[in-house]
């Protein structure tokens, strides 16, 4: 194989290939060769047809199933050895071709650009340390405990208070009838925080044990009985106690509760879980440091091919006018992310960083968890979209890279409290919000624009391509 590179202009290039008429035969006979033991032909042994007698019967198919393999075994290896990385699919040009005569072929390639990555390993970007203190800590124990209320009986003569566990037994109907799933023995409700039917907890306001009350309730719209929904209930209820809260003793014993070691264990936990809160928020303000650093990379030269691409993006669904009234702003947005996107890339190269099918499987757990009961929907989801699985593995990488460099790079450590986090988190919010609005307010012009404006070109344009409050060790 010969390869002679002509430099076109910029980061395009002509790579014109040439393969000898012998290697092209060589390729030939290897075809016939393996296809010679599962051809049938009448008067021939199965594996002894000739070359020739294949050759008259076979010769067009054969050279063509050749001619795509060698296009593709010979292209490839012109870029590796001449180390060309192209941006986008290279487009080939076929000048000799045919059975028993040389290869020539010229592939037109842009090649992507070279970045220098060495200022990665320098790069500065703030570090924070959220120091939870012991009061925030107790704060938050204090909450757990208010919310977990231990509840002690009460003198007979003692009445219902917002607030307080009222266990009663009842019997309801509608419309003086009795119904399927109308009776309770010993429901237990704490008054005020209306969890069994809307208004009902206010009612019992005031009761005492051995009373008897008519409670009326509407059913609600998830009611079993569908022609009950919305009707008006009578609850006779029997009131079986009245209990009061009492405060939660926070000691090892109510520590263990939860899941922890003794009180010590579970402070510890707490000022962890704290911290976690603000750590993935505060991590991210890193890395979008870091981003706006790599955004002041010199890159010479960024493919206008990909730069086309990237516009089209960015501009999916607004119309050709719109889109060529903001041209610049689109091609100096979309290379500034072409730019990110090839040195986080060379980066990604230059230390070996792969993305493993575990790592994977454990970012789609993750969304599992977070979406619970829809786990088989989210499973269904990824397994009948490879494109949302090679989007999941693009994250995956990009946070691998960035990882990397916040180890590589200069972090400004800083101790910061709570309600520093809290401000700088605020702040951080309220400027991606005014972002946003921008964009909102953008993407509404160009709505209205469009609604004024229809136009057959505009018809015509194509799209591209909490807080936890359960303690647990981890």
């Amino acid at each position: 194989m010969k390869v002679t590179v002509e430099n076109k202009k910029g980061l395009n290039k002509d790579l014109k290939i040439l393969i000898d008429k012998e290697t092209m035969n060589s390729y030939m006979d290897e075809k016939y060769e393996e296809i010679k033991g599962t051809v049938n032909l009448k008067g021939f042994r199965p594996g002894k047809v000739p070359k020739e007698v294949l050759k008259r019967q076979f010769g067009k198919a054969i050279f063509g199933e050749v001619l795509d393999k060698v296009l593709k075994d010979t292209s490839t290896k012109a870029l590796e050895e001449n180390k060309i990385k192209p941006a986008g699919q290279p487009k080939l040009d076929l000048k000799t071709y045919g059975e028993d005569k040389e290869l020539e072929y010229v592939l037109s390639v842009t090649e992507l650009p070279k970045v220098n990555i060495k200022s990665l390993e320098n790069i500065k970007f703030d570090q924070y340390i959220v120091k939870i203190e012991d009061s925030e800590t107790d704060k938050r124990i204090k909450e757990i405990a208010k919310n977990q209320p231990n509840f002690k009986d009460t003198k007979p003569e003692t009445k219902a208070k917002e607030g307080d566990l009222v266990a009663l037994d009842y019997k309801a109907t509608v419309d003086g009838k009795e119904f399927k799933g109308n009776e309770g023995k010993n429901t237990q409700l704490t008054l005020g925080k209306d969890l069994f039917l809307k208004g009902f907890d206010k009612q019992l306001i005031g009761v005492k044990k051995d009373d008897e009350k008519i409670v009326e309730a509407i059913l609600p719209e998830n009611f079993p009985e569908k022609d009950l929904v919305n009707k008006k209930a009578k609850f006779n209820c029997k009131i079986l106690k009245v209990k009061q809260p009492e405060e939660v003793k926070i000691d090892d014993n109510f520590a263990k509760n939860l899941g922890a070691k003794d009180l010590k264990d579970l402070k510890s936990l707490i000022s962890k879980q704290i911290n976690d809160e603000y750590k993935n928020s505060l991590d991210q303000l890193s890395k979008n440091q870091i981003l706006k650093e790599i955004e002041k990379i010199k890159v010479d030269e960024v493919p206008e091919n990909l730069i086309e691409e990237e516009v089209k993006i960015l501009s999916q669904g607004m119309p050709e006018d719109e889109v060529k009234k903001n041209k610049k702003t689109f091609e100096e947005k979309a290379k500034t992310r072409i730019k990110t996107g090839l040195i986080l890339n060379e980066f990604g190269e230059k230390n070996q960083i792969k993305v493993s099918e575990v790592e994977i499987q454990n970012e789609v757990q993750k969304q599992l968890r977070m979406m619970p009961g829809q786990e088989k929907m989210v499973m269904d989801f990824y397994q009948k979209n490879p494109s949302a699985v090679a989007s999941l593995r693009g994250t995956v990488y990009e946070e691998k890279i960035l990882n990397l460099i916040k180890e590589k790079g200069k972090a400004n450590k800083k101790e910061i409290s709570k309600s520093e986090a809290e401000k700088i988190l605020k702040e951080a919010h309220v400027h991606n919000q005014d972002h946003e609005k921008k964009d909102s307010k953008k993407k509404s012009e160009v709505k209205t624009a469009k609604e004024k404006k229809p136009s057959a070109k505009t018809a015509k344009s194509k799209p591209t391509g909490k807080k936890t409050k359960k303690v647990s060790k981890k």
